[in-house]
């Protein structure tokens, strides 16, 4: 794991390169999650590097080993969309491949809207028509994360990211904090202007995401993919999304984008 600095915060990444020249994939976890979490324990690393990619990926703010804020305003899409831009200057990189998940999925969206120059393609997991309908009910997750007693919370949703949270060590308060302020809608017209060839993938039980066919209806070059049989919590390491993944960065090569 190495370590750079943007922004007051210090960001811990890896960076797999399994040859010169290969070309970049960015990945981008979701909340309450890490890069080992999100991207190294589910095979993504080793999927992507066996297909010949350069593979980045990092901690959030307020995630993983990177520096924590406990101030709501330091974690908006926008500001979260420029550390992923820093990563690839500090790393020399002009144009990639980006991929997130969930809330890694809004932070790719803000990206290619603020530097479309910078992304060639993207992948949108686990976030489709909830990029611009909103992903229901989140308020009680932050209640959960920062209750004294995990066995207080009755709130579905807010038990199972509280248990999630719990499970990946994080810091709870930062969690809370990052829940408030990172969850900004686009528009319809906002999603429109995102013209890189584009992949949204959502598992058909998953309840948060909303439909990955209406938001790839709602982009000029988009395609949606239904993950079969998973939720939100399961799809992200599902083989069919992984190949589907490969095959889609073959066809569209940075060289042609």
């Amino acid at each position: 794991m190495q370590f750079f600095e943007h922004d007051g915060f210090d960001f811990a990444f890896i960076d797999q390169q399994p040859a010169p020249g290969a070309e970049p994939v960015l990945l981008i976890h979701g909340f309450a999650s890490t890069h080992m979490v999100n991207w190294v324990a589910t095979g993504w690393v080793k999927t992507l590097n066996d297909a010949g990619y350069r593979t980045i990926a990092f901690d959030n703010r307020g995630h993983g080993a990177t520096s924590k804020s406990y101030v709501a305003a330091d974690y908006t899409p926008e500001k979260m969309a420029g550390d992923a831009s820093a990563l690839l200057d500090h790393l020399g990189i002009t144009r990639a491949h980006v991929m997130g998940y969930s809330m890694g999925a809004r932070i790719a969206a803000f990206l290619a809207l603020a530097e479309p120059q910078k992304v060639a393609t993207l992948i949108f997991g686990g976030l489709g028509s909830g990029m611009v309908d909103g992903v229901g009910e989140w308020d009680p997750i932050a209640s959960a994360l920062l209750a004294d007693d995990a066995g207080s919370v009755t709130h579905p949703r807010g038990k199972s990211f509280r248990a999630f949270a719990d499970q990946t060590k994080s810091d709870r308060k930062a969690l809370a904090a990052c829940i408030v302020a990172s969850r900004t809608l686009l528009t319809e017209a906002e999603v429109a202007r995102i013209a890189q060839p584009t992949l949204v993938a959502v598992g058909t039980r998953d309840d948060i995401a909303g439909s990955p066919e209406e938001l790839a209806g709602m982009m000029p070059n988009a395609e949606g993919f239904p993950i079969e049989g998973r939720d939100h919590m399961l799809a992200v390491g599902d083989r069919s999304f992984k190949a589907r993944v490969v095959g889609f960065l073959k066809e569209h090569p940075i060289g042609s984008s």
